[in-house]
C-alpha cells in the first residue's frame, strides 16, 4: 500500500470518528412539564380542529388537513417560539402549498416533484421568513391528493387562518402569555 493512499485512509477514519463523534451525548430534554401549557394546547388543538371538522361536515368542503394537527401543537405547545408565530402559519402554509400546487399543475405526480416541491417549499418560507415545519408536508398532500388550484384558499389559507384565530384567543386567556410574539 503506498504512503498516499495510507494517509487517505487514515483522514477518512478519522473524519467518520468525528462525524460520529457529534451524535454522542450525556445532555437531558431541556422540555418542562407544566400542567397548565398541557391544557392550553388539549384546549387549543381540540377547539381548532373542532371548528375545521364543523365547517367539513356543514359545507361539504374540507376544511382539514393533517398538517393543521402539527401547527396545532407549535401555536399551541411552543406558542412564543418563531416559527408558531401567525406570520409562519398562516405564510408557511400558503407557499408551501402554492409551490406543491404548482409543481403538481406542471409536472405531474412523481417522486422528483415530490421532492422538488418540499425542497423549494423549504427554500421559500426561509428565504420569506415564514419557515413553519408542518407546511413542509403541504406539497406532499397537494401533489399525492391532485388537488385543485382552490385548495389554496379551503382548506390552506382560511384553516390557517382559523388556527390562528383560536392561538389568539385561547394563549392570551392565560395571564403569562402574550400572542403573538410578532405580527411581521
Amino acid at each position: 500500500m503506498s504512503m498516499n493512499k495510507a494517509v487517505n485512509q487514515k483522514e477518512v477514519s478519522l473524519l467518520k470518528a468525528n462525524y460520529f463523534s457529534k451524535m454522542k451525548t450525556s445532555a437531558k430534554s431541556p422540555l418542562k412539564v407544566d400542567m397548565k401549557d398541557a391544557a392550553t394546547g388539549l384546549i387549543g388543538g381540540f377547539i381548532s380542529i373542532l371548528v375545521l371538522a364543523i365547517l367539513t361536515n356543514a359545507t361539504s368542503t374540507p376544511w382539514l388537513m393533517a398538517p393543521f394537527g402539527a401547527s396545532c401543537v407549535l401555536a399551541f405547545g411552543v406558542w412564543n417560539a418563531p416559527l408558531s408565530q401567525p406570520r409562519n402559519i398562516i405564510g408557511g402554509h400558503f407557499i408551501s402549498t402554492f409551490v406543491g400546487l404548482s409543481m403538481y399543475h406542471l409536472f405531474g405526480n412523481h417522486p422528483w416533484t415530490l421532492a422538488l416541491g418540499v425542497g423549494l417549499a423549504i427554500a421559500l418560507m426561509m428565504i420569506t421568513k415564514t419557515t413553519h415545519p408542518p407546511a413542509g408536508a403541504n406539497p406532499l398532500v397537494v401533489i399525492i391528493g391532485a388537488s385543485s388550484w382552490s385548495y389554496l384558499f379551503t382548506p390552506v389559507l382560511i384553516g390557517a387562518v382559523v388556527i390562528v384565530i383560536v392561538a389568539l384567543i385561547v394563549n392570551n386567556l392565560r395571564s403569562n402569555r402574550s400572542y403573538p410574539t410578532f405580527w411581521i
